[in-house]
């Protein structure tokens, strides 16, 4: 029997309108697969044009769309292996952790949540994108400390000599204004000559560093070129000044007395009366002590929360004890037998989380829980400082130049033996196959 005419014809209509629909709104499709995962289209699609959009933005040029389209598969490919990475270990952001950090973020551009999440929708994207992205971003960023820093040796070698050559930089920038005394001894002295100069010496430096005055200490004591200016010798470079100063003035800051040093003139005694130039770094310090707990499949984001959030009641009610409560429960074993006692520190070498909790305690005030990196903390605020940390400053300083170089450098070598050990397949679009 064959089929009625209009039949076939409707047969057709309905062909060509599901063909033009497919036409208009084409199905998604994958692009690539990456190990077990896969890559859609609509992924790169998607990157492209916010790459375009911020170029157009700039004002930036860029390369053509196959260039382009490449670049963007490759940056794709190498986020979702560290992506994988992170399931792999079992590393999750939880809601939690992201919500702090949202809050923490909007605290910093001077918004609410509420302001920020207006300002977001403003730009073009919506809250659970950017929510989205950003536990991403924090999940980038926490596999590649955690997979590249075990990777990384920097040896005190290496941090004494760049501090060298840091110190070694800024004293060529740097003006000594010396204070001067010689206790002198005859040529080719005996042993008694020398005893009575050195005691004579030991005497003058005790008094110069309890406070009497150099420059009249030294018109009195010095047999120095200088005596009768008060031993003072005008502002000089370290490269201008006697060979003798520069040896002792690597690290010596105004006010620093430094002596008795032995020559063959006799003995010297040394004090910086004025540097100009040198620069000194005076940090802010913080005496902390904490609690830490770790949430685990065991104990859940929310209760870890919780169990701080009671005992932060029962320490500032005073039915509990903050350095007991720190021994028995706290999960740092750097700090749980010392009733959670951090010492003196510098609130930066802390993680972001921690540092900005602190930065905002008043003396004695004890945080809310909060989540960093390391689990769920409640944080005591003890003491502050102010302290002259020039040495260690450039002692970290070095530390951390090297440390990010070697980062650079390990995390490369380490994208590059993941990418390397992935199955990696790009399909290629229809239109392009064949040509």
């Amino acid at each position: 029997m064959k089929p009625c005419k209009h039949l076939i014809f409707a047969f057709l209509a309905l062909a060509m309108s599901h063909t033009v629909q497919a036409q208009s709104a084409p199905l998604d499709r994958v692009s690539v697969q990456i190990n077990e995962g896969i890559l859609l289209e609509s992924e790169i699609t998607g990157m492209l044009k916010t790459v375009k959009a911020n170029a157009t933005a700039a004002g930036q040029d860029l390369p053509s769309d196959s260039a382009l389209r490449t670049q963007v598969i490759e940056r794709l490919i190498m986020t979702r292996l560290q992506m994988q990475m992170a399931d792999r270990i079992g590393l999750h952001i939880g809601d939690l952790q992201l919500d702090q950090t949202i809050g923490n973020i909007a605290k910093e551009q001077k918004l609410t949540v509420e302001q920020m999440q207006v300002k977001i929708a403003q730009e073009g994207m919506s809250w659970n994108q950017y929510r989205e992205q950003l536990r991403e971003e924090i999940t980038l960023g926490e596999i590649q400390r955690i997979q590249v820093q075990r990777r990384i040796q920097v040896s005190p070698q290496e941090i004494n000599n760049l501090v060298k050559m840091i110190e070694e930089k800024g004293l060529e920038q740097v003006e000594f204004q010396i204070g001067h005394i010689l206790i002198e001894v005859p040529n080719n002295p005996n042993s008694e000559q020398l005893e009575k100069a050195s005691k004579r010496a030991e005497t003058v430096l005790k008094r110069v560093k309890d406070g009497d005055d150099f420059r009249r200490t030294a018109i009195a004591a010095s047999s120095g070129p200088k005596a009768l200016e008060g031993g003072v010798w005008d502002y000089m470079n370290i490269n201008e000044m006697p060979t003798l100063f520069a040896e002792v003035l690597g690290n010596a800051k105004p006010g620093d007395v430094i002596g008795p040093i032995r020559s063959g003139a006799g003995f010297h005694i040394i004090k910086v009366l004025d540097a100009r130039g040198l620069e000194t770094k005076e940090v802010d310090e913080v005496r902390s002590r904490h609690i830490l707990v770790k949430p685990s499949p065991i104990l859940s984001e929310e209760r870890a929360k919780a169990m701080l959030e009671k005992f932060a009641v029962q320490i500032r009610s005073g039915d509990a004890d903050f350095a007991a409560l720190a021994h028995q429960y706290s999960e740092d074993p750097g700090s749980a037998a010392k009733g959670g006692e951090l010492g003196w520190a510098d609130p930066s070498v802390y993680v972001p989380a921690f540092s900005q909790t602190l930065n905002a305690l008043e003396i004695n005030e004890i945080s809310e829980p909060f989540r960093s990196s390391h689990g769920w903390h409640i944080v005591q605020l003890e003491e502050r400082r102010k302290t002259d940390a020039t040495d260690k400053f450039n002692t970290n300083r070095a530390h951390q130049l090297i440390f990010r170089r070697k980062f650079n450098e390990e995390l490369q070598n380490w994208l590059d033996e993941m990418r390397a050990e992935a199955y990696i397949e790009v399909f290629e679009p229809e239109k392009n196959r064949g040509e």
